[in-house]
């Protein structure tokens, strides 16, 4: 065992202790968390115009602070970039990190000095979790990478700001610093496609053992690496053996994913945003993630149907049902009240909390009150593909409404490893698997509203090449499940098999 395998067990078990106590004391410290929030927002032109004074209960914060997204707080946003200091919280943000959403086009999201370590804090507790129930520590002793967006930062109103994973990046500790790659030059570069050839020269030769990253550009580093050595990266990097996965649902990737590696290795599930830390793996016992509860972060829940309502159903974590799709509403210690993330999530535990994340808001179709979501579409073709042993590389949904002379139906764009013989039984049993999953979607077809679903094959690289013709290949950028409009149908019609 070397030095730094040796230093990292004893520290894992103290960390992985204190989560363990965490786990029971959840909705306590939710509590603590509420009040400690409102002290510090009283002192804020947010809390002021809220009246943070008189809010004692979470039933007068409910009734106070309305539940709010992006747009909808876009005006101290800019009061921020301004300047402006003690809008949202305390002073001015430590850093802004730049996202992009489907609506609100940019998106400046403020972190605190008071969030900024749960943002780095949250990984390590996964991996020292794991550390602890495995015994194996060895990932330490040799290179590690995050696949990334340019940790170079452009500054607003002295703010440092940019991607997430580029700020992430200057919050690794010193004493992984020696362990990481690619280089600081490397991971500046722009061009995914240049980045990722400059990634492989640098890591090819190297003893890597811990990669991280979301889960398609994962794919296509591998892919990479397999192409130069003619190798699997299990042979490649013989002593690799965590792969740490977020911001996508990893089962649609994971077959392909452990093929390219060509043998098991261990992998762990995160749930990070611009908005904070949420959840995380942190065992390989049990399903579901556990909620980050004890991170400066106060979590509120919305019966997913509810979300768009004018005055929906808002309860905090202990009356939390497990197999309720709940969007999930966030106050943070970086500013953020009653925001709504756009992201869905059902329990599966209670003690401890546990959640699996089920979709957006956003992302659903429901053309003719379907209301199909992320969750079912996943579960339905990833459910067949896995009898038939058919592999899906990526795949995307939408409503095709204006049909000549027939019914409309939903279409699936698929990108196969390789497209099943007979593919119009494969739709008929996708579609089967997703009558079973929505009483709706069922009633529709039943009721000559819709006919069955059709599959598109789209070519090999087809979703890599749309992605490219957007602007949006690599780091962060992923397709969305589901769309209930055609602009990414219509576009991905370029790409399909044949073309």
């Amino acid at each position: 065992m070397k030095f730094k395998s040796l230093l990292a067990k004893p520290f894992a078990s103290i960390i992985a202790g204190k989560v363990k106590k965490e786990m029971m004391r959840a909705a306590e410290d939710q509590e603590a968390i509420l009040q400690d929030l409102l002290k510090t927002g009283r002192k804020t032109e947010f809390g002021k115009e809220h009246t943070f004074d008189n809010i004692h209960t979470y039933q007068e914060y409910k009734q106070a602070v309305p539940i709010r997204d992006y747009e909808q707080f876009r005006p101290w946003i800019e009061k921020i970039k301004e300047g402006r200091h003690n809008i949202l919280w305390k002073g001015l943000p430590m850093y802004f990190a730049k996202t992009s959403g489907t609506t609100s086009g940019v998106k400046y999201i403020p972190i605190s000095k008071e969030s900024i370590d749960h943002h780095f804090n949250t990984s390590r507790n996964a991996v020292f979790c794991n550390v602890v129930e495995t015994g194996d520590a060895s990932a330490f002793d040799g290179k590690l990478i995050f696949l990334s967006g340019s940790p170079e930062l452009e500054r607003i109103a002295g703010i440092p700001t940019g991607r997430l994973s580029g700020i992430a990046n200057h919050q690794i500790p010193r004493y992984l610093r020696t362990n990481q790659l690619p280089t600081y030059e490397t991971n500046c570069i722009e061009d995914w496609e240049t980045k990722l050839g400059k990634i492989v020269d640098e890591t090819i030769h190297q003893d890597m053992r811990l990669i991280s990253g979301i889960p398609p550009w994962m794919q296509m580093y591998f892919d990479e690496l397999i192409a130069r050595s003619g190798k699997p990266v299990g042979e490649l990097f013989p002593n690799f053996n965590l792969l740490v996965h977020g911001g996508v649902n990893f089962e649609p990737y994971r077959a392909k994913l452990m093929d390219s590696i060509g043998r098991k290795v261990t992998t762990i599930e995160t749930f990070p945003a611009s908005e904070g830390f949420f959840a995380y793996q942190d065992t390989q016992q049990q399903e579901g993630l556990l909620l980050n509860t004890n991170a400066g972060i106060f979590f509120e829940f919305v019966p997913a149907a509810e979300i768009f309502s004018p005055n929906p159903t808002r309860i905090s974590l202990k009356d939390v049902e497990t197999g309720v799709n709940y969007a999930m509403i966030v106050s943070t210690n970086a500013g953020l009240w009653a925001y709504n993330i756009g992201d869905t999530v059902k329990f599966v535990s209670r003690n401890p909390y546990r959640i699996v994340v089920t979709g957006r808001t956003k992302h659903f179709i429901s053309a003719f009150g379907e209301h199909v979501i992320g969750e079912e579409v996943e579960h339905s073709l990833m459910g067949v593909a896995g009898r038939h042993g058919v592999r899906i590389t990526e795949f995307t949904v939408a409503p095709k409404i204006q049909v000549n002379g027939e019914l409309p139906y939903h279409e699936w764009f698929v990108e196969f490893e390789d497209v099943p013989g007979n593919l119009d039984g494969f739709a008929q049993e996708v579609d089967a698997a997703m009558q079973e999953q929505n009483i709706y979607y069922n009633d529709l077809l039943t009721g000559n509203i819709l006919q069955t679903l059709k599959i598109r094959p789209v070519r090999k690289n087809g979703f890599i090449d749309y992605m490219k013709s957007i602007g949006k290949l690599g780091g962060q950028n992923k397709v969305p499940r589901l769309s209930n409009d055609r602009t990414i149908a219509d576009e991905l019609g370029k790409y399909l098999e044949g073309r």
